[in-house]
């Protein structure tokens, strides 16, 4: 290493910043988030630290000296000019203090890192000033991993820990602590529940350790395919999870995210093949929780819609386990993403309608054209087979069969197909190009208009 990582002691203690322009108030935004004092020296400062001065929070000098540096415990120069940098730094150092010119690595003392700031849990990445950019790429994927609540945690954990000493032995407190940072605590934080966090610990504690701890359920959305429309918390749950229980659809990819050793199950439904009744389902996932063990039921898309949530949810309450739902991107979403265009358009459809053609065994069919009036978007889900039926139910509805229809098959990945055609056209157009489900089927019918003309689907 040419440099050597250390966290300074900002209490009480003071740090210069000569410039008053915007990188002087980059690096006023980042000791703020410090205890130390900010003295600015500049004649002349911009709005923002204006308003510093102004507020309390720092004070200005409006010319340099050595005894503006002198017991600072950092310097940062960032003027802009060149002869004032180099001025500023030979001022500094005559006061013998740690120095960062800005964008002049010859002048520094010290670099500034990239910052993952969960106070009081900070990590600062650097590079030695040789790659900025990866710097910020692994700032970013420690973003990922590390949720915002985590600091009220670690918060939560230094002021118990007196009480975890006194009340758990020694050579239990390692499993005590993991089961804080890794279990039903971190996830309650995650999701900013505090009291339920803190709740959680100090009834462990007060049941004497660990021996009552459970596991827990996250009811996760895996998205539409593509792995990096996860959502951060659902890349953190299955870091964490002990035990993954997934759907048909999710694709592999997401899966490869997971950490290494946990245990993946596949739930789903295969063409041909036995499929998990949704009780054993149920079932299976309730029994990994109560061994104390963390688990994921990934499903694709999002959860909450068409995803058989309220199954699951009934299951983990009845038996008292933890449980959390983690909203993924729902395909519709990504299948309108995938058009370069959104789901509503002002002026012409205000009302968006989700309707899936795979319903309970038994049930009638929906009532597709009480869905569809002027103004709407139609998104059907697993419409594929039903889709003779659908545009016959249309039809007798008097709805135009002239209207714009789109099929996105596979959104987000990279079998992704987009077809477009006209209403009367949908049965022989999948039949024709051999678009099977999982697919979105859009039906527009805008308020501009009852229909789109013929000929601008002819090309």
């Amino acid at each position: 290493m040419k440099t050597f990582p250390m966290f300074l002691q900002m209490a009480g203690r003071h740090v210069v910043i000569v410039g008053g322009g915007e990188q002087a108030a980059q690096k006023a935004r980042l000791i703020l988030k410090t205890e130390a004092r900010i003295v600015l020296v500049a004649p002349d400062l911009d709005p923002e630290l204006t308003a510093l001065v102004r507020e309390g929070r720092a004070t200005q000098v409006k010319t340099l000296s050595v005894d503006v540096f002198r017991g600072a415990a950092l310097v940062f120069v960032a003027t802009g000019c060149v002869g004032l940098d180099y001025a500023a730094h030979a001022l500094a150092k005559e006061a013998g203090v740690v120095v960062n010119v800005v964008d002049r690595p010859a002048l520094c003392d010290a670099v500034t890192p990239s910052i993952v700031d969960r106070d009081p849990v900070v990590v600062a990445i650097s590079t030695e000033g040789t790659a900025p950019v990866l710097a910020r790429q692994i700032r970013s994927r420690m973003e990922t991993l590390l949720e915002p609540g985590l600091g009220g945690l670690a918060a939560l954990a230094g002021r118990l820990r007196p009480e975890v000493a006194r009340r758990i032995p020694r050579d239990e407190r390692r499993f005590f602590w993991d089961w804080v940072f890794n279990g039903p605590p971190r996830q309650a934080m995650a999701r900013g529940a505090a009291r339920e966090a803190a709740t959680l610990i100090k009834d462990t504690l007060a049941a004497t350790g660990a021996g009552q701890m459970q596991g827990s359920i996250a009811l996760v959305g895996a998205g539409p395919g593509a792995a990096d429309l996860l959502t951060l918390r659902a890349l953190r749950l299955l870091q964490d999870a002990d035990v993954i229980y997934y759907d048909r659809l999710v694709d592999p990819a997401v899966l490869d995210l997971a950490r290494r050793d946990a245990e993946r199950v596949f739930v789903g439904k295969e063409v041909g093949a036995s499929s998990w009744p949704q009780d054993r389902i149920n079932a299976v996932i309730v029994a990994a929780a109560k061994q104390g063990r963390k688990v994921v039921r990934l499903k694709s898309g999002d959860p909450g819609i068409f995803g058989r949530l309220a199954e699951e949810l009934d299951a983990a309450h009845a038996a008292h386990i933890p449980i959390e739902i983690v909203p993924g991107v729902t395909s519709a979403s990504a299948a309108a993403a995938s058009l370069g265009r959104g789901l509503t358009e002002r002026g012409a459809t205000d009302r968006l309608m989700l309707a899936t053609a795979a319903c309970k065994p038994g049930d009638p069919d929906p009532d597709w054209a009480a869905m569809l009036r002027p103004g709407t978007t139609l998104a059907v889900y697993m419409g594929v087979k039903k889709a003779s039926c659908i545009v016959r139910s249309l039809q007798d509805a008097g709805t135009p069969m002239s209207l714009e229809v789109e099929i996105i098959s596979n959104a987000s990945t990279p079998r992704e197909r987009v077809t477009r055609c006209m209403l009367d056209q949908l049965p022989a157009t999948l039949v024709q190009d051999g678009i099977e489900n999982p697919a979105i089927i859009f039906i527009r019918w805008p308020k501009t208009g009852r229909a789109q003309a013929r000929s601008d689907f002819a090309a």
